[in-house]
C-alpha cells in the first residue's frame, strides 16, 4: 500500500489551519459536518470557537455533535443545546446535534469483529461530506483521543455510545456502566465504529488534529489535568489511521520531558491497538509520509 500524505505545521493559529487543509487538495462537496468535540462544563482544555471559525466558513460547514452517555451537560439534547450556546458555537455556526430526536441510523458492518452495526444520529444523513476537526489530546479511557475517537464515540448516538463501551453488549444508557468491556474490546469497537463512518461518507472526508493543550485527560472531562506536554503542532490528512500514528510519532519525537506522562496515558490503556485495529480494517495506512510546511 502507498504511504499516506500526512501534512505537518508547527505554527498553530486559525489561519494555518485553513492553510493545512487549502494543502490536501481535497474540496468537500455539498452540505458539509464539521465534526468537533463542544467540550464539557468546566473543562479547560477544548479548542474555542473562535479559533475554529474561518475554517467552518472556508468549507461553509455546520457544526456537528452528538449527545454523550455518561453524567455531565452534554447527556440531553435539551442541555447540550444551552452548553452549545454557553460556550459560543451557536453565536458563529448552524450547530446540529444529529441525535437531537427521532430513531438513530444503524449502519451496518460486516467486517467487525466486536459490533456489527453502529449506532449514528439520524442528522448525518442530511450531508455529503464531513471535516473531522480533532483536539488531539489523551483520554481516560481510550488513551488518547483524535481522528479516529471523533469518528467513532464522536459520530455515535447516546445509544451508539453505549453500543461501543460495552463492546456491543448494551444500548442501555442505565446499565452501560454497568457492563464495560475488557479493554481491547471496547478499542476494536472504536476502530469498527470509526470504519462505519468513513463508508458512510465514501471518501467524502478531510481530518485536521490540532496539538495543543495537550493534557493527558479529554475534552469530556468536566475537571481535566492541565497540559503536560508543550504545543505541537497541527497536522491534515486524507486518512485518519495516518494521521492518528503521525500525532503519536510527533508526541514520541518531542523532547519535552512531558510527553513521558503523555505517553503513560496512552500506553497504559494500550490506545495504539485502535490505531492497529483501524488499519488492519483497512480505514487508512500506518505508512505515511509527513510533509513539513515550516
Amino acid at each position: 500500500m502507498e504511504q499516506s500524505k500526512v501534512y505537518f505545521s508547527k505554527e498553530i493559529t486559525p489561519q494555518n489551519v485553513v492553510k493545512l487543509y487549502e494543502t490536501l487538495q481535497k474540496e468537500l462537496t455539498g452540505k458539509v459536518a464539521v465534526k468537533v468535540h463542544s467540550g464539557e462544563e468546566g473543562n479547560q482544555n477544548y479548542l474555542k470557537p473562535e479559533f475554529m471559525k474561518p475554517i467552518v466558513e472556508k468549507v461553509k460547514g455546520t457544526i456537528v455533535e452528538c449527545n454523550t452517555a455518561y453524567e455531565g451537560e452534554r447527556n440531553s439534547t435539551e442541555k447540550h443545546k444551552k452548553l452549545m450556546e454557553n460556550h459560543g458555537w451557536s453565536k458563529y455556526f448552524d450547530v446540529d446535534i444529529m441525535d437531537a430526536e427521532g430513531d438513530d441510523i444503524v449502519l451496518e458492518i460486516p467486517k467487525g469483529n466486536v459490533i456489527k452495526e453502529n449506532y449514528v444520529g439520524k442528522n448525518i444523513k442530511n450531508y455529503d461530506s464531513m471535516l473531522v476537526l480533532s483536539h488531539f489530546k489523551g483520554h481516560p479511557m481510550g488513551g488518547y483521543g483524535g481522528a479516529l475517537k471523533q469518528l467513532s464515540i464522536g459520530c455515535s448516538s447516546t445509544v451508539g455510545k453505549v453500543w461501543i463501551h460495552t463492546a456491543g453488549q448494551e444500548k442501555d444508557q442505565t446499565k452501560c456502566w454497568d457492563k464495560v468491556a475488557k479493554q481491547d474490546d471496547f478499542l476494536e469497537a472504536m476502530a469498527e465504529a470509526a470504519l462505519s463512518v468513513v463508508e458512510f461518507f465514501k471518501g467524502n472526508m478531510a481530518f485536521i488534529n490540532i496539538m495543543c493543550n495537550m493534557s493527558v485527560d479529554c475534552d469530556c472531562c468536566a475537571v481535566a489535568e492541565d497540559p503536560c506536554i508543550k504545543d505541537i503542532g497541527i497536522v491534515a490528512s486524507l486518512d485518519p489511521v495516518a494521521i492518528d500514528q503521525a500525532c503519536i510519532d510527533l508526541v514520541k519525537a518531542s523532547n519535552d520531558e512531558g510527553k513521558e506522562q503523555f505517553l503513560e496515558r496512552v500506553n497504559s490503556r494500550n490506545g495504539t491497538h485502535t490505531i492497529d485495529v483501524a488499519a488492519k480494517l483497512g480505514i487508512g495506512n500506518k505508512e505515511y509520509e509527513l510533509i513539513k510546511l515550516d
